[in-house]
């Protein structure tokens, strides 16, 4: 797991999210879920990729469960972009490493 990704919960969201001007990668996961486990190792190799740019940051939803509910998380994974506070853009289940590449983009 790389060491540039950020480890999110229900005390440390506002702050580093809905706070942060730049733009923010979430990742809404649990430990149950095979698709999440899929998409960590993609996300580690963006997390290098866009260092600088970009923040990458991953809410475990057993453990945030108000959390997640209250930004209406339905299914995992799911990965959402925050710029300024805002959510900007959901994407659902594990693209490849391209094609997230390239949603990401339009974001930075």
């Amino acid at each position: 797991m790389s060491d540039k990704i950020l480890h999110l919960s229900e005390n440390s969201f506002d702050a580093l999210v809905l706070k942060n001007e730049g733009p923010i990668l979430v990742e809404f996961w649990a430990d149950w879920c095979g698709p999440c486990h899929r998409l960590s190792p993609i996300l580690d190799e963006l997390a290098e990729d866009y260092a600088g740019q970009l923040t990458i940051a991953k809410l475990n939803i057993e453990e945030n469960r108000a959390l997640a509910q209250a930004q209406g998380v339905q299914r995992i994974p799911v990965m959402m972009v925050f710029k300024r506070g805002e959510r900007v853009a959901v994407k659902e289940g594990v693209p490849s490493k391209d094609l997230l590449s390239q949603f990401l983009n339009a974001y930075l």
